[in-house]
């Protein structure tokens, strides 16, 4: 004789109430003639239609009492009989995406927003009445914007936190994790202007303008080129606002002066934030800055590098040949006394 176990969840916690055996983990109900087959073969068909309806009300129970893991856990199950659930399609990989590791943040972004084209293309098959779809696409709107949020928040912290020692490591790693964050929101409105153009154009706007608050977080630690990237990126969603709403402007985007500069440092060294360059942009506001003639070599320097690092920034031979000067200055000015710890721009 077998131990009666539940078809559907595997659990053991099988107990007899009012006439049927009901499985305490997922409330699949079994009769006595089907329960005493399970304990005699190990198994029994059961209505399929009955596991689903139980499954679901178990997810959206763990959803409403924010039990990600029990969520997830119930959607891919739902996922297993139903693959057409945009439902389970989505929720399954929100919810474990809820629950990675500080270190997954990056590749969990990046399966959420893989799987939103297949989500919306669901919801517009299977779903015929227009008011559903429209409160559909708004709540999975609500829910990319709650974990990138939360994902962001996160990344931030963590990189805050670090010790300064391994700040500049740790660099690399937050930015990009940020641009998949981001690109969550960016992507979701896309496939809403293309799906739901007629009714839920708002939705796009709102997905756009909070990839572009994410975005614009990240511009000061990154090096020239690349901040012209993500400000190149943040422009094109601006102006595809603008096509919806002509009054929207981008959110001011702040960045010290030195973002904006120390621009051959910057690429010779690979990082706006590393010790060479704090001691160079040290050098640059405590004596440079302070004399008349200092501040026209800085104005000058801002006019001519800038082009100069776009054009051959990435070349092997441009490096080379700044390298040398730039590791003698920045010896001579240590040995002045100028510090390469981390340092906070004056302007």
């Amino acid at each position: 004789m077998k131990a009666l176990k539940c078809e559907m969840c595997g659990s053991n916690d099988v107990v007899k109430q009012d006439g049927l055996y009901v499985c305490q983990n997922c409330g699949t109900k079994y009769t006595v003639e089907e329960a005493k087959k399970m304990m005699i073969e190990g198994t029994v068909k059961i209505d399929s239609s009955s596991e689903l309806e139980n499954l679901y009300k178990l997810a959206r129970i763990a959803k409403i009492e924010n039990n990600s893991e029990n969520a997830a856990k119930y959607y891919e199950q739902i996922l297993v009989k139903d693959p057409n659930s945009w439902e389970a399609t989505y929720y399954a990989i929100y919810y474990k995406s809820m629950n990675c590791r500080l270190g997954e943040i990056g590749k969990y972004a990046v399966n959420l927003t893989n799987s939103l084209p297949r989500v919306m293309n669901l919801v517009k098959k299977e779903i015929s009445d227009s008011t559903e779809q429209e409160r559909i696409v708004e709540d999975v709107f609500s829910r990319n914007e709650d974990i990138s949020n939360m994902f962001f928040n996160a990344a931030t912290n963590h990189y805050k936190n670090l010790p300064e020692s391994l700040k500049y490591d740790g660099e690399e790693e937050y930015i990009h994790q940020v641009i998949k964050i981001q690109q969550i929101m960016y992507f979701y409105g896309i496939i809403v202007e293309n799906e739901f153009k007629n009714n839920c154009i708002s939705v796009a706007i709102k997905s756009w303008k909070s990839g572009i608050n994410i975005n614009k977080e990240i511009i000061k630690y990154l090096t020239p080129e690349a901040r012209d990237q993500q400000l190149d990126v943040i422009t094109s969603f601006a102006e595809k606002i603008k096509e919806y709403d002509t009054s929207y402007e981008i959110p001011k985007i702040e960045y010290n002066r030195g973002d904006s500069g120390c621009y051959v440092a910057t690429a010779v060294y690979g990082s706006y934030n590393c010790p060479e360059v704090w001691t160079l942009r040290r050098f640059r506001d405590n004596t440079l800055d302070v004399t008349w003639y200092g501040r026209t070599f800085i104005k000058i320097y801002y006019i001519i590098s800038p082009t100069l690092v776009k054009w051959f920034g990435e070349t092997s031979w441009f490096k080379k040949f700044w390298r040398r000067p730039l590791d003698r200055l920045v010896m001579a000015l240590k040995s002045n006394g100028v510090k390469d710890t981390p340092y906070q721009d004056k302007y």
